[in-house]
């Protein structure tokens, strides 16, 4: 169960981060982050009333609120390097932050075996391929190779935090609902201040009511990411719970195939020889990860 969670876990991360960065390309990132998870406060807010998981409060909600800090920062740093540069290229560079996961792991006391050892290695050598790489470049590139390592940081370090949050189901519905408060929370202040400085913080193009309505005709897009994202949060923390977290954390790892590949079907991105091996890899990888 704990491989299918995290397989599910890469789907979920690979369509949102596409989605994502497609929308930062017409509105701020900033924007994109904070609308994008102020609709899954909604939902999950509902879903933790009618449910009662409320009751499910306790300590551990420190580290969704920690999750929910780390997170719009690093979901900036992430959309704004896919606005700069090629999906097929910053998304698989952004899987390194597996790393935090997988130190956690093995810093309580995990042990994977040799077989699974050589998966993760496949796995994460593929998801790096399947990118290109391209970390030579002009200095806009080495800016969004920066922005996409800090997000990939970030990324692992929310992994690691909300596996931890809780280990049942209702509070893990209260602790996405704590992570998403905060989010928005910190994502919110954070807008604001952009604006105070006069950054852009509406859609480029016609201002005032004009650009309002390009922003609430992208909010189904918007709730879509959102949606996905807090949903890949969910599979991850069920997949950490249930199997070994250094296999769970390289399998949710994978999503970057996912992302190429999807802007390779809807924006006719072309995938090089390497890339198509890169894929190839990942897949052999996860593989070898599944075996017992």
């Amino acid at each position: 169960m704990s491989v299918l969670f995290a397989l599910a876990t890469s789907l979920l991360i690979g369509f949102a981060d596409f989605g994502g960065g497609l929308l930062a390309r017409r509105i701020p990132a900033l924007t994109v982050v904070v609308a994008s998870q102020a609709v899954t406060v909604v939902v999950l807010g509902a879903v933790v009333a009618a449910t009662g998981a409320w009751t499910a409060a306790d300590a551990r909600l420190w580290y969704a609120v920690a999750a929910g800090a780390i997170g719009p920062a690093a979901m900036l740093c992430f959309y704004r390097a896919l606005a700069l540069g090629p999906m097929g290229v910053v998304s698989p560079l952004g899987s390194v932050g597996v790393a935090v996961p997988v130190a956690v792991g093995i810093a309580v006391g995990e042990r994977p075996g040799l077989v699974q050892l050589a998966g993760a290695g496949v796995a994460v050598a593929g998801v790096v391929l399947a990118g290109g790489p391209e970390l030579r470049g002009t200095p806009v590139r080495r800016g969004v190779l920066a922005l996409t390592l800090l997000a990939a940081l970030g990324f692992g370090a929310v992994m690691a935090l909300i596996s931890q949050a809780s280990s049942t189901v209702p509070g893990l519905f209260l602790a996405l609902c704590t992570q998403r408060l905060t989010n928005v929370a910190v994502g919110g202040g954070a807008l604001w201040a952009a604006s105070r400085r006069g950054a852009a913080v509406l859609p480029a193009g016609p201002e005032g009511a004009g650009a309002r309505r390009v922003l609430l005709a992208a909010l189904p897009a918007l709730a879509v990411v959102g949606l996905a994202d807090v949903a890949a949060n969910g599979t991850y923390s069920v997949a950490a719970h249930s199997g070994p977290v250094t296999v769970a954390a390289v399998l949710a790892s994978l999503y970057p195939v996912v992302t190429a590949l999807t802007a390779r079907g809807v924006l006719g991105e072309r995938l090089r020889t390497v890339q198509a091996a890169g894929a190839g890899l990942a897949l052999a990888g996860a593989l070898l990860l599944a075996v017992p």
